[in-house]
């Protein structure tokens, strides 16, 4: 189950990268809770898909450097790079906390920074 999720994750972040969005929210569960911490709360598949048409103005490149597995936890942490609108890229460090329900993700708590 705990290898199962961590692949799931790393299905899921593959599709994101290929900016195939809708293959993304396939793993997901439909009220899915997205948390950035400090900013914004996202509720359900949909809040998601408009989030992504927004911010992801081309798909997001993502170098996770480490992934650890807990029973219904995943946890990412990395870097992220995402172009803005006016097509200047921004470099993140990332450090995702996933939780599972029935081999989707449920729930994501992000703690996102620029990088320096």
């Amino acid at each position: 189950m705990i290898e199962n999720n961590k692949e799931i994750l790393r299905k899921a972040n593959a599709a994101i990268t290929a900016g195939d969005y809708e293959k993304f929210l396939s793993f997901c569960t439909d009220d899915t809770v997205w948390t950035f911490m400090g900013e914004e709360t996202l509720e359900g598949k949909e809040a998601v898909r408009q989030y992504m048409s927004k911010m992801y103005i081309e798909p997001p490149k993502f170098n996770v450097d480490t992934l650890i597995a807990e029973d219904e936890f995943v946890t990412a942490i990395g870097k992220i790079s995402m172009k803005d609108k006016d097509g200047k890229t921004t470099d993140y460090l990332y450090c995702d906390v996933w939780r599972f329900r029935e081999g989707r993700m449920a729930e994501l708590k992000a703690f996102v920074v620029k990088s320096e």
